[in-house]
């Protein structure tokens, strides 16, 4: 529990950590829905704006390690607070783009920079670092679940805003939105070499020592291989759900709203692994959501695409959407322990944005390809069926650094 300011209870960064969550995970999910409008009004093909969405996976995902790295070294306030402030500027840029460079250096480049210090790696280990072991799979949970509600709020919100002006103008009053990120940020201040209940040997370890223990790890590297998989699933589904519901000449409104209720069932399920992941293993947790993605995206693809259809597969796959993060960060700081979680978890999300950049981006290239989405849909089935095979064998016992002391 942190020591430096006695308001910043567990409590207060809690709350101040899921508003950071709600808003850069909301906002960035919301721009799903810009597909159409943005390449209709611009004459782009939908391959344009998914690479921009695409590379901001990647870049986010490059990023996050460095980030985590920064804040798990020198504290995690600073890097929220100019990833926020970059954040706002970010989506400025896309409000005012008028060629596909524009729409990239916004979209990709700066929101994908300023996502790897506002999102789940840093936020969650500033929480998980908060409280004590017994409690951290709960908060986890709960942060995960929190911010996770920004796809239920912000998707309606950015909607709602479309409907009434420009994609442009909705984009600047979302920019103004993001920016709230800057204050909140005081909240989540924080030293990880000053936090209670870090044990000597993580004390003395340096980041390059915890970045190598991880890589002798074969747990972790299956967990790089798992959530790789999930970001293929998240982002080509948060990108590509909207234009596919068009396609099958449902209306508009029906792909923002099984948006939202992905987010709102992702609220549930993420909750619920948090609760699970305290008290059953958490790498069977894992298999078994990957398979159960996999059985939802079979279905899918097999049964008309439906009104009921869309609303069932959105509100199933909702309640395995991020049910992965808690469990993923919690075995990240259950094997190594949560001093360099930002780091070590940083680099785990790292893979998971190369398959985002994958599932946007092949997304719209196979669409553009064959007139479809049917190849990426049935490549969705099959990494599911692999992501579920490859957590089973995952240790989840802590390296010998952290047992040794129980042991004396």
């Amino acid at each position: 529990m942190a020591t430096e300011s006695s308001w910043r209870t567990p409590a207060v960064i809690l709350v101040a950590g899921v508003l950071v969550l709600i808003l850069a995970f909301g906002i960035r999910t919301s721009f799903g829905i810009f597909m159409v409008p943005i390449s209709g009004d611009l004459g782009w093909g939908r391959e344009i704006f998914g690479f921009a969405l695409a590379l901001q996976n990647l870049v986010w995902g490059a990023s996050q390690p460095f980030a985590g790295a920064i804040a798990d070294r020198w504290g995690s306030g600073r890097v929220i607070g100019a990833c926020g402030a970059m954040y706002a500027a970010g989506v400025l840029v896309m409000a005012g783009a008028a060629t596909p460079l524009g729409m990239t250096v916004g979209a990709g480049i700066i929101v994908g920079v300023a996502l790897s210090g506002t999102s789940f790696p840093v936020i969650l280990a500033v929480i998980g670092r908060a409280v004590p072991e017994e409690k951290r799979s709960f908060y986890l949970g709960l942060g995960a679940a929190g911010g996770s509600s920004g796809q239920l709020l912000m998707v309606p919100a950015a909607q709602g805003l479309l409907l009434s002006m420009d994609w442009a103008m909705t984009l600047v009053w979302l920019a103004a939105m993001s920016a709230l990120m800057v204050p909140l940020a005081v909240a989540l201040v924080s030293d990880p070499r000053r936090m209670v209940g870090i044990s000597e040997s993580a004390k003395q370890q340096s980041i390059s020592q915890a970045i190598q223990e991880a890589g002798g790890h074969r747990g972790y590297w299956l967990l790089n291989a798992g959530f790789f998989v999930c970001g293929f699933h998240v982002m080509f589904i948060a990108s590509h759900l909207p234009a596919f519901v068009v396609d099958k000449g449902l209306a508009p409104a029906l792909g923002a709203l099984a948006l939202t209720l992905v987010g709102l069932a992702n609220i549930i399920g993420s909750y619920l692994s948090g609760v699970l992941g305290g008290r059953y293993s958490k790498r069977y947790l894992l298999s078994f959501i990957y398979f159960a993605r996999a059985v939802a995206f079979l279905f899918f693809i097999l049964l008309p695409v439906t009104e009921v259809s869309v609303v069932v597969f959105a509100f199933v796959l909702g309640l395995l959407w991020l049910s992965t993060v808690p469990l993923t960060s919690g075995l990240v700081a259950q094997i190594f322990g949560p001093r360099y979680m930002a780091t070590l978890f940083g680099i785990v999300f790292f893979s998971h944005q190369v398959g985002s950049f994958l599932g946007a981006w092949l997304g719209g290239y196979f669409y553009d390809l064959t007139g479809s989405y049917d190849v990426v849909w049935w490549a969705s089935v099959a990494l599911g069926v692999f992501s579920g095979l490859i957590h089973w064998p995952i240790d989840e016992r802590p390296v010998a650094r952290l047992a040794a002391p129980a042991a004396e």
